[in-house]
């Protein structure tokens, strides 16, 4: 017999290409097992497919379809201290709050805990895709694979690596970090996941030695895997860097080959035009981090330059120097944040809603390598998606009067939350 078809029909909203919204009214995307087969308006429907095999979903008028969120830099084991420690800058952050934390990580009952927490709470949000920090225990982490796995979210998940400037009890040799890396490299590879992989993970420069920088860039290559690590966040950071490695901060892992078209960098708050140049050149891209880096008092990141200067750019929440796990309040604040920046520019156009959107779905995706797979509605892509409801039984804001597609749009970044999200979708199968 065949597989069931599942239809959805009404307002379908994505961007089919960077920062232009695409808006379907009265269309239908078809899913068949995890693939969408077929993407248009719904007078075409008509005899396309048999009622044998069709299952409908029918969005009301104050209902949109749209891809899946995709939070590209979230600290996992972050998640417990999430709205603690924000007067703080972050090497400060860091000491008092952040390592002490990643220690009780140790323990497998608290991180599957604290795991299957973050994993549930980003779900509610919409969000289907993530690119998770654990902490430098490889068996915690490991946890937080089958988290991801059990609860079906798309997500990277990467082992931290740390062998310098770290706590005396919070901290690997060398040996003992690559190890560990490459035994869960193993591990998840034994797992057989299509939707949840491994992600070298260096925690910033000033985390390890420049040795182990370079091993690190060769057992990406080995493995043919992503990377995501840290970039310019803050100014005391930068300095600590060229301390210590007497170069600026992207050529050092441009260096240990660690610039390469799948690696994210969060923040970027202080990239200069040559750092944008040369990670476009290698085709690396930036994780917009706006939320935590107002909190932590980072500044205030530029990314219309990133964006202008050819970079890809995706959204994170960098939990918990971000305090919020949802990828909506992150299109907020990169709204905000570009807002901020032109008051004192009168030429300078700020991002809009339209922008922040784009990031947060097919920008992000493309961030993650991933663009092939999820991020946009098109024919043998996956389907990660959300239905969102602007009038919720109840909901952050009252619906009072009716809205076009954009409006709901528009709402549901600049008022929305978990409530407005009533229907999560992961390749296909339904996860809220």
């Amino acid at each position: 017999m065949e597989s069931i078809v599942d239809l959805f029909i009404g307002n379908i909203i994505h961007c089919d290409q960077p920062f232009t919204v695409t808006v379907i009214q009265k269309g239908f995307v078809a899913v068949q097992r995890n693939k969408i087969i077929a993407v248009g308006h719904s007078s075409e429907l008509q005899n396309r497919f048999t009622s044998e095999n069709v299952r409908k979903t029918l969005l009301s008028d104050s209902q949109i379809l749209i891809p899946g969120l995709i939070d590209t830099h979230i600290h996992a084991c972050q998640y417990p201290n999430i709205g603690v420690g924000m007067n703080k800058p972050l090497l400060q952050w860091l000491k008092d709050h952040t390592y002490p934390l990643e220690k009780k990580f140790k323990d497998a009952q608290f991180s599957k805990r604290c795991y299957d927490a973050v994993v549930k709470k980003t779900l509610s949000y919409g969000t289907t895709t993530a690119a998770y920090f654990g902490s430098i225990y490889t068996d915690s982490t490991l946890i937080l694979a089958d988290s991801a796995i059990r609860l079906g979210q798309r997500a990277l998940v990467g082992k931290v690596n740390l062998t310098k400037n770290g706590p005396a009890d919070y901290i690997e040799t060398s040996e003992e970090s690559l190890r560990e890396t490459r035994r869960f490299i193993n591990e998840m590879s034994k797992k057989n996941s299509e939707l949840v992989k491994p992600i070298i993970t260096p925690r910033f420069a000033v985390s390890v030695t420049k040795e182990d920088l370079k091993a690190l860039g060769e057992m990406a290559k080995e493995f043919n895997l992503p990377i995501q690590t840290h970039l310019c966040e803050n100014l005391d950071e930068i300095e600590l860097v060229k301390l210590e490695f007497h170069k600026d901060y992207p050529l050092v892992y441009d260096e240990a080959a660690l610039l390469t078209d799948k690696t994210i960098l969060a923040h970027c708050v202080y990239v200069k035009d040559v750092d944008v140049k040369l990670l476009r050149d290698r085709g690396s891209a930036v994780a917009h981090c706006p939320n935590s880096n107002l909190n932590i008092r980072s500044g205030i990141c530029d990314v219309k330059a990133i964006i202008n200067g050819g970079v890809k750019v995706g959204l994170g929440t960098d939990v918990a120097g971000g305090c919020s796990c949802s990828v909506i309040n992150a299109m907020r604040y990169a709204i905000t944040s570009s807002a901020v920046l032109s008051f004192t520019n009168k030429n300078y156009e700020p991002v809009n809603y339209c922008d922040a959107f784009y990031l947060a779905t097919l920008g992000g995706a493309k961030a993650l390598a991933l663009s092939d797979k999820i991020g946009s509605f098109h024919v043998d892509k996956d389907f990660d998606a959300l239905i969102v409801d602007m009038d919720p039984n109840e909901g952050p804001a009252d619906y009072l009067q009716e809205c076009a597609p954009l409006e709901l749009l528009q709402k549901f970044v600049y008022v929305g939350d978990d409530r407005n999200v009533i229907s999560v979708y992961v390749a296909g199968k339904k996860v809220k």
